[in-house]
């Protein structure tokens, strides 16, 4: 089973850290936190308590996990936290009919897969 992942991401000029981790069976969630110099700026907490009999436990899980970190990483740079750590800068507005996902994968994801599972995709 997959233990968690960790990356660190600069963005504007500062190292941001993201790490995920899986509390396991005993304990079915999943953790991401973000953090900036040591200190935690945000937290998304899912549980899988409702699916841990699923067949294919450990890939469902591993699945949450990459997309719950990668998550993170697009809050971060979409500038979601930008107001809160940046004095002057403003959030982003909030958009009524926000555009698709795009169709190509940012620099970001493609290392993640690559880093998680060695392939290319």
């Amino acid at each position: 089973m997959v233990v968690g992942f960790n990356h660190n991401i600069r963005y504007k000029g500062e190292l941001f850290h993201v790490q995920t981790e899986d509390s396991g069976l005993a304990n079915p969630h999943i953790v991401t936190l973000l953090y900036l110099g040591g200190t935690i700026l945000c937290s998304k907490k899912t549980s899988y308590a409702d699916i841990i009999k699923a067949d294919q436990l450990e890939q469902v899980v591993e699945s949450i996990m990459k997309e719950q970190h990668k998550e993170m990483m697009r809050r971060l740079k979409g500038g979601e936290f930008d107001a809160r750590l940046f004095p002057g800068a403003s959030a982003p507005a909030p958009q009524e009919n926000p555009p698709p996902p795009p169709t190509t994968r940012s620099l970001d994801e493609v290392i993640l897969d690559y880093l998680i599972t060695g392939e290319e995709k």
